[in-house]
């Protein structure tokens, strides 16, 4: 890549005329093949950065004015990495570099690991996932487990592997980009939310015992979130049949669901730009919080949750919106912007 050329020329003229210089270039610089971090830069990994929030938040911490971080972007297929380098402009080869990772697959997690220097990671950032919705009768199984395969065991793989090298030097930060839906289930989002709920779990458990090695763990949990990956999955799941659903089912999901899903995405969705920077707000605190709501309008939703502990108050409390309310969704939007008061927004982590 450039920016080992250059430094390694740097090193090579150093040597021209100062022996003493080039030993001292070389001990400012971390590297192993093209992975290389200035001495001070954070060393950040970041899955999933062919598009949307990985995308953001490669290219956020990759552009920082005081290049504070040294970003490794990796997504399964490099051959997706265009929209990535564009973005990143003059920052990719000097504070982005590339790499290949499948989160699914032990070998690819390992191998990518293994290629940066000392196997060193002062940050990662799970943000691979995958999305599915519609009816539980109508999905395969398969399709079920892969969800599970990117969303649950793709962090856990991560983390299982970085821990270890985090502990020896205890010191690390380890972020999950999880979900509102990891708080709250939502209808027709069952297993999605299953696997939200489930990385939550693990990572609230986890947490207690990485503190003791002075290692954060930070959940950023969005609502939703204007992506390509989005619009594409709502234009599939409309035209998909959903084979073993009963009809009256099926008939709730597409005129009620999907319809009431499109209003909150137009009157609560937020920008990968926006996620990107509630991450970094995260990142750069002397103490980063363990949950962090990005969106301020979600926080009633917890908050009607936590209310009634048996659970029923949030249920029939969907129930009504999905089913009563049908077409004048909007209503219920705007219950929720009335409720985002000054308190509940203090609970959410703003991108501004």
């Amino acid at each position: 890549m450039k920016a080992v050329t250059i430094n390694l020329e740097q090193c090579a003229r150093a040597r021209a005329r100062d022996p003493l210089r080039e030993r001292a270039l070389k001990r400012q610089l971390r590297y192993s093949g093209d992975i290389m971090a200035a001495e001070g830069q954070r060393v950040v990994l970041i899955t999933g950065c062919s598009s949307g929030i990985g995308l953001a938040i490669a290219v956020m911490l990759a552009r920082d004015e005081m290049k504070r971080y040294y970003v490794i972007g990796t997504m399964r297929d490099l051959k997706r990495k265009d929209k990535l380098v564009e973005a990143a402009g003059d920052a990719y080869g000097k504070t982005l570099s590339l790499l290949t990772l499948d989160v699914c697959s032990d070998e690819s997690v390992k191998q990518c690991v293994d290629s940066i220097k000392d196997r060193h990671i002062d940050i990662l950032i799970n943000n691979a996932g995958v999305g599915l919705v519609g009816p539980v009768e109508g999905l395969s199984m398969d399709d079920m487990m892969k969800v599970f395969q990117t969303n649950f065991f793709g962090a856990v793989r991560m983390i299982k592997e970085v821990m270890p090298d985090m502990k020896r030097r205890r010191s690390g930060h380890i972020i999950v980009i999880s979900s509102a839906m990891g708080l709250q289930g939502v209808v027709f989002n069952d297993v999605y939310s299953a696997s939200k709920f489930a990385i939550e779990g693990f990572c609230e458990s986890l947490a207690v015992q990485l503190l003791k090695f002075n290692i954060t763990m930070s959940m950023i949990e969005p609502g939703p979130v204007h992506t390509e990956f989005e619009m594409k999955m709502f234009a599939d799941v409309s035209k998909k049949e959903y084979v073993g659903t009963d009809p009256e089912t099926l008939h709730h999901f597409r005129t009620c669901y999907l319809p009431s899903a499109a209003n909150i995405f137009q009157g609560l969705g937020q920008s990968p730009e926006d996620i990107a920077k509630c991450t970094k707000k995260v990142i750069e605190s002397p103490q980063p919080p363990f949950r962090n709501l990005t969106n301020p309008l979600y926080t009633p939703i917890v908050a009607l949750k936590y209310a009634d502990e048996t659970g029923s108050l949030s249920v029939h409390t969907f129930y009504h919106m999905l089913y009563n309310l049908g077409g004048v969704m909007h209503v219920s939007l705007n219950i929720l912007k009335c409720l985002s008061c000054g308190c509940l927004r203090k609970r959410a982590i703003s991108p501004t």
